[in-house]
């Protein structure tokens, strides 16, 4: 019954693809989902400068160590220093038997780009977006996000 009450109100979350636009990753945050994981695999003093809130540091040269801890069957956005780099984290996870990777198209500055929450020794002396105390804008942004090409 709590099913049928709470269906077309509360959305389900969009299957994972193989590249993912930061549209759908900002989505899934803003709407509180749980069950995934993002991942940067960037060196770990580039990923303490600046990254996307609430990522994981797991450098690619020990992605495969740092990555055991997590289900295979969890759903994992992945990005890098470029396209390159992401393509092969995404890759070697895949390998190691994890079933729901997707890279994360244009990383971080695409992350940015739209206003995406961002955390880091950089950008936490970058000032605070007009819509970063209050909801209403933060609404009418994530509108207006979701419209946009990346």
């Amino acid at each position: 019954m709590a099913n049928k009450l709470f269906s077309g109100v509360v959305p389900s979350e969009p299957p994972t693809n193989e590249r993912s636009d930061v549209h759908a990753l900002k989505s899934r945050l803003e709407w509180g989902e749980p069950a995934f994981t993002i991942i940067d695999v960037r060196e770990r003093r580039v990923f303490n400068e600046g990254h996307i809130m609430g990522a994981m540091s797991m450098p690619l040269d020990n992605l495969g160590n740092m990555a055991s801890s997590l289900q295979k069957v969890r759903d994992i956005y992945i990005y890098g220093e470029n396209e390159e780099q992401t393509a092969q984290a995404a890759q070697h996870l895949r390998s190691a038997g994890y079933v729901h990777v997707s890279q994360l198209k244009g990383g971080l500055p695409a992350w940015k780009a739209i206003g995406g929450p961002t955390e880091g020794i950089i950008e936490s002396m970058t000032p605070a977006g007009a819509d970063d105390y209050n909801v209403l804008d933060r609404v009418k942004n994530h509108v207006e996000t979701q419209q946009k090409e990346v």
